[in-house]
């Protein structure tokens, strides 16, 4: 045995994995990214184009998508953008077959799109903006994974991503829908690992903490500085720190993680 090989016992059976190539460890498979034009969608996408996928951008912002995808194809990344409205199950149904038609298959899918919400108390919560942050966040989720895994299963296999929130496991005071809906993802993600497992599909969910991304782009110093002080890591997390996470439990380094949740909060939510 070299040091550059992976010895695995399996019923008595020694497999041996050769080193993973991260350039090209998702070289023939087709990536959907919802929410891909900014942020940690965009993050992923180009964390995935470095790894070898071809990328489907689905985002509500197509002129954004569509300049993300022209710089993926600048690097020789093919990809194609595709304008979604996740709130709405017959646009989640048509980009998940827009990118099967274009691309052959679908193998990989993140369900990242999402939105914050305002902030108010449980009695003052406006219930037109309940309802559009829970639409945007869980349902959302709900039709992709509607669609997204038949299409992976009749490719042959594949892996899903679920964009949680450290406050899809804390509470966090004014934000009630989106604590509600985040909370539903990691749900989501647990039923369908458990419905899919046995056909060679892995669903699992990441748990970012407050991440400086453009959703905190409006906050002052000082607000910035109280979030900084809730990750005994002492800084934000980046686009970048989560983008690895996926790219992990997409590859086949994770072919045996399943329904689990994996933090990326520099240890919020370990206090």
């Amino acid at each position: 045995m070299t040091t550059h090989q992976t010895i695995h016992a399996h019923h008595g059976a020694v497999i041996v994995k050769p080193p993973t190539d991260y350039a090209t460890e998702f070289a023939g498979r087709t990536a959907l990214v919802t929410g891909g034009a900014s942020g940690i969608g965009l993050a992923v996408a180009r964390r995935l184009a470095a790894g070898g996928a071809a990328l489907a951008i689905a985002d509500i912002n197509e002129k954004g998508a569509q300049e993300i995808v022209d710089e993926l194809r600048s690097g020789g990344t093919e990809a194609v953008a595709v304008r979604v409205d996740v709130t709405d199950s017959a646009s989640v149904e048509a980009a998940v077959q827009a990118t099967v038609y274009q691309f052959g298959a679908l193998h990989l899918a993140v369900n990242n799109a999402g939105i914050a919400g305002p902030n108010a108390r449980i009695p003052q919560y406006p219930q037109d903006q309940w309802r559009r942050v829970v639409s945007t966040n869980l349902d959302s989720v709900f039709y992709s994974l509607q669609y997204e895994l038949p299409a992976i299963l009749a490719a042959g296999g594949g892996a899903i991503v679920n964009m949680g929130s450290s406050l899809s496991v804390n509470g966090f005071p004014g934000t009630a829908a989106y604590v509600a809906a985040k909370h539903g993802v990691i749900g989501l993600a647990k039923t369908a690992a458990l419905e899919y497992a046995a056909q060679g599909v892995r669903v699992n969910a990441i748990v970012p903490g407050w991440m400086d991304t453009p959703l905190l782009a409006g906050i002052t110093e000082s607000e910035r500085a109280q979030l900084i002080g809730l990750h005994p890591a002492g800084r934000l997390g980046t686009a970048e720190d989560v983008a690895e996470m996926a790219a992990f439990l997409l590859s086949e380094r994770a072919s045996f993680v399943h329904g689990s949740s994996h933090h990326v909060d520099g240890a919020y939510s370990s206090m």
